[in-house]
């Protein structure tokens, strides 16, 4: 469902919420190690995130991405809809574009089913909800 850039935006900004709470910033090449990605989709993604304040970047010697705690209590459904776009949870599993209740393809109950829970996780979970198990070594990015 998710794009593979999406789930390296998701992990980013995971890893980026547990840097920020020790007061930390970090650049491109350490999220993309942190996180395995390459440097590239996350040099991408970060700048995106940055531009529509989902993120912040500072530049120079000492700077790098961060999260302030408006942003660390976010929504994942933020980070999702910025990336994949606002229509995400209402596509059809298979990509036809008449997929309707009226004309469904084959697997529109089960897979509307399953959108519509993954969608309630990403509009009630926070990032600082996803932050904790991943800085108390109950969870991981990578």
């Amino acid at each position: 469902m998710l794009s593979h850039t999406c789930k390296t935006a998701i992990k980013a900004v995971i890893y980026l919420s547990g840097k920020s709470e020790s007061g930390e910033r970090a650049g491109i090449k350490e999220v993309s190690e942190q996180i395995n990605a390459s440097e590239h989709t996350v040099g991408k993604v970060l700048q995106l995130l940055a531009r529509q304040k989902i993120i912040n970047s500072v530049k120079g010697p000492s700077g790098g991405f961060y999260l302030n705690e408006k942003q660390q209590n976010q929504p994942i459904v933020n980070i999702v809809e910025t990336i994949e776009g606002k229509g995400i949870f209402k596509e059809c599993g298979l990509g036809l574009s008449k997929c309707s209740e009226a004309h469904p393809c084959p697997i529109h109950n089960e897979y509307k089913t399953a959108r519509e829970m993954i969608e309630k996780i990403f509009r009630g979970k926070k990032v600082r909800d996803f932050c904790g198990p991943v800085s108390d070594g109950l969870a991981f990015l990578m």
